[in-house]
């Protein structure tokens, strides 16, 4: 920002160069042929110093140098310049060893700091940055100073309105004269310094002082003589103002930017005051002065602006006239319940209410009845209160705090009643309003209202609660007196269905919809089954139960009653009938399905049969061996005793299924630690392997119907594949891999293959799974493992031995403690036996 401003400042250099007489020889009132690039560091540094220095503001400088006619693409090189310099001049200062901050001296990192001075520097610069706070604040709050603070609205003259009667003619002013007619012409002539202008035929005419309705008729008589039908009427005359002049116009005084600045001759007050950013912190927002040849000619209130609209004595300026500000008279701030909170200028004489119109009036919740105002006495302050009945004759005095509180968050007429009633909410309360008149203002009560009792919560003199109970029933039917209310009193009137638990009943089985429904009185077996969406198809009407919750069993008697069950028959139609079961509150409805009904079950086939794929179940007895022959059979390449029956789970218990997810999850965990990956992937493959049955389908195929001929289940998949060749190894063996299958080979010498065991390996709890499913495992005679038998297309897995934790020294030293101390007992015991 601050390089900006230079840019902007230096605009005007040319002033500082004519000072310093070291640069070109240049016309003070002409700087069209300055050339920067004959211009030296030196000389653009000086001046630099000079515009930091200045007051002026950007707008005047830029003013200046436009009036001073320098060229466009010179100001662009003294930019660049100025940047330039700009960026030396800061990585100078910062290679400095000390570097000044806001007039304090700190030292660089190898130079020692004084505490007490940074400590001085630290509370100085805390307490300018407060005072600058205030200000700002101060600013903020002053009424009408916002008009001048915002950079982009703007009082700026319009050129384009047609010339004003009362315009004065000056110097430099372009006068457009238009004949037109029997005759025509046009002129378009400049005011000359002497103020005259030369009229082509006609010679010079003096219109300098004039308005533009005088020299209007001075023109028309000098050009009478020459165009003789502008006294018949025949030819007319138009004078006009073409370009208009600038003006110079000083403001000075209680100001932002005093000075002096250039201005349309069309400008006023408000252009001026605009351009100087308007009356300062002290300055006056009511008594602007406009002095005219060392008159004042008007006094510009900016006030009646603000709060009326009006520009009055917002006079038309004229060259050298002079705006002054003067300091304020008075001042008072108001604050609270107004709609402008604000510091507002006050002049002699106006009073309280002038100001609540300053600060726009009272807001909607505003105490109006009384002021708070804090004076200042000469010695201490003091407060005041100014009731409502004052404000046309209190005056407020300079310095003064206005406070206009808010209302109190309280009714001093509020009653209110809730519940079973029509209207609930809150009513005015009238003098002898009773409880009775209440409930007839609240359109009376809900035909569910508990009549037996309500509540009346009324507010004691000491803020505590009273709780009055009242038998609303006898208070409506005249049988008990009417209660009058008090101030915030509140009726709270029940519902029935507030009193007692929302009933239900409850539907399972062979419904559409089973659940839960909310309970009515008389509600039939059939309407509740229409609730529930009706039966399905498998549902039968026979036969449906309804258990129902028993409130008088003995509970003393061990074989007592816990609930009471219906069977029921309905139609399946579901048609009325007067004999109709009536359900009560909680009772549990179950329809069961019809004792035929069966739903059709597919199994699946796959491999080396003649037609594989899905089939139906036929019959509830049929076999593996049925399902064989309905596919056709088994093709000449399919490998029996490999065969694998897939079914859903059906046969493990949620034991078992816990279990075996528990081994999942202990292999995934030690996966995720890195320990024997490739082993772990096995594991979780076998454990996932859960849903086969192991089957024998080349007995199953010689002795269909017998025992292992199992019965199909929906869902099941039959595998028969083909002829395998292979055997895998895993596990924990050194290179775990797959094997070509030799009948003669024996366990050991498959895991031969496979490099042998591994360290780890845990032999006797080796075990293979075959192609069909069945798992053996390894059995063991004394000392000796006996290893199952190898078939094609198994897989053998060793697991791996469980790691144990080595012993640490305090352990062996404590067992051997232990042991030694053992010993001496014993030998102890013997010496004292002999």
């Amino acid at each position: 920002m601050k390089i900006k401003r230079i840019l902007v400042l230096l605009l005007v250099f040319v002033t500082a160069i004519a000072l310093t007489g070291k640069a070109q020889n240049i016309n003070e009132k002409n700087f069209s042929t300055l050339k920067v690039d004959d211009l030296t560091d030196n000389q653009i540094m000086q001046f630099m110093q000079q515009v930091q220095a200045s007051g002026l503001s950007d707008a005047q400088l830029e003013q200046v140098a436009a009036a001073k006619g320098m060229n466009s693409v010179e100001i662009a090189k003294l930019r660049e310049r100025v940047e330039k310099l700009g960026k030396t001049t800061k990585n100078k200062t910062e290679t400095n060893k000390t570097t000044t901050i806001k007039g304090r001296k700190v030292a660089n990192d190898n130079e020692p700091e004084n505490p007490d001075e940074l400590d001085l520097a630290a509370k100085n610069d805390k307490i300018q940055s407060q005072a600058d706070m205030a200000l700002t604040a101060l600013k903020s709050k002053i009424f009408g100073r916002d008009l001048f603070a915002n950079a982009k609205a703007g009082f700026e003259p319009n050129l384009r309105l047609a010339t004003p009667k009362n315009y004065v003619i000056g110097t430099d002013d372009e006068i457009l004269i238009d004949i037109y007619g029997y005759s025509e012409a046009n002129y378009q002539l400049k005011v000359s310094p002497e103020g005259t202008v030369n009229i082509p035929y006609i010679g010079v005419v003096n219109v300098s002082g004039l308005t533009i309705e005088a020299a209007t008729a001075r023109i028309k008589s000098k050009l009478t003589p020459v165009y003789k039908g502008l006294a018949a009427g025949n030819t007319k005359l138009s004078v006009n103002i073409g370009n208009i002049r600038s003006v110079k116009v000083i403001v000075t005084g209680e100001v932002t930017k005093p000075g002096t600045y250039t201005l349309p001759s069309l400008a006023t007050v408000f252009n001026a005051l605009y351009s100087s950013g308007g009356p300062s912190e002290n300055g006056s927002f009511r008594n602007i002065e406009v002095i005219r040849a060392g008159k004042k000619i008007a006094i510009l209130d900016i006030y009646d602006f603000l709060l009326k609209g009006e520009l009055k004595n917002n006079v038309r300026l004229q060259d050298q006239d002079i705006i002054r500000i003067p300091t304020y008279l008075s001042r008072v701030e108001m604050l609270g319940e107004i709609k402008r909170p604000a510091i507002f200028e006050m002049k002699n004489g106006e009073d309280l209410n002038a100001l609540l119109a300053f600060a726009g009036g009272f807001t909607e919740r505003a105490y109006k009845a009384r002021i708070r105002v804090l004076k200042n006495t000469n010695t201490e302050r003091k407060i005041i209160d100014v009731t409502q009945n004052q404000f046309d004759t209190y005056q407020p005095q300079s310095g003064d705090k206005l406070y206009v509180n808010e209302i109190l968050d309280r009714f001093e007429n509020r009653v209110s009643i809730t519940g079973a009633i029509f209207r609930p909410g809150e009513y005015e309360l009238q003098a002898g309003l009773t409880l009775k008149n209440l409930i007839n203002k609240a359109e009376g009560l809900k035909e569910d209202a508990f009549l037996n009792r309500a509540y009346i919560t009324r507010l004691l003199p000491d803020l505590n609660t009273q709780l009055i109970s009242v038998d609303l029933q006898k208070i409506m039917n005249g049988q008990a007196d009417d209660i009058s209310l008090k101030r915030e009193d509140e009726i709270t009137i029940s519902s029935i269905f507030d009193l007692k638990e929302e009933f239900n009943v409850t539907i399972d089985g062979e419904v559409r919809e089973p659940g839960k429904f909310n309970y009515a009185d008389n509600m039939s077996l059939e309407a509740l089954i229409i609730k529930a969406g009706g039966f399905k198809e498998a549902a039968t009407g026979k036969r449906v139960e309804v258990s129902r919750r028993v409130k008088n069993s003995d509970a003393t008697s061990t074989s007592a009653i816990t609930s009471e069950v219906f069977q029921i028959d309905i139609n399946q139609d579901l048609s009325s009938n007067t004999a109709s079961f009536v359900l009560k509150p909680y009772d549990i409805v179950t329809v069961r399905s019809s004792p035929g009904y069966e739903k059709q079950k597919q199994v699946r086939i796959d491999g080396e049969v003649m037609y594989p794929g899905y089939y139906t179940i036929t019959r509830k007895d049929e076999r593996i061996s049925d399902l064989v022959k309905r596919a056709g059979g088994l093709t000449a390449l399919a490998y029996t005793n490999g065969a694998s029956l897939k079914r859903a789970s059906n046969l493990e218990t949620q034991l078992d299924q816990e279990k075996e997810q528990q081994k999942l999850l202990q292999f995934k965990k030690m996966q995720s630690n890195g320990k024997d990956t490739t082993r772990n992937n096995d594991i979780e493959n076998k454990v996932l392997r859960n849903d086969f049955v192991g089957i024998n389908l080349t007995k199953i195929l010689d002795k269909p119907g017998k025992r292992q001929d199992l019965f199909l289940e929906s869902g099941d998949v039959l595998n028969v594949p083909k002829q395998l060749q292979t055997v895998k190894v895993s596990g924990q063996v050194l290179s775990p891999n797959t094997v070509v299958y030799v009948k003669t080979k024996g366990f050991k010498q498959y895991i031969s293959n496979a490099g042998g065991f591994s360290q780890g390996a845990l032999k006797s709890r080796a075990y293979i799974i075959y192609a069909n499913g069945a798992v053996k495992s390894t059995k063991k005679f004394l000392f000796f493992n006996n290893f199952p038998v190898v078939e094609t297309g198994a897989e053998i897995f060793v697991p791996k031995r469980e790691e144990k934790n080595k012993m640490t020294a305090a352990e062996v030293v404590g067992i051997t403690t232990g042991v030694a101390s053992l010993g001496a007992i014993i030998l102890g015991v013997l010496n004292l036996m002999k």
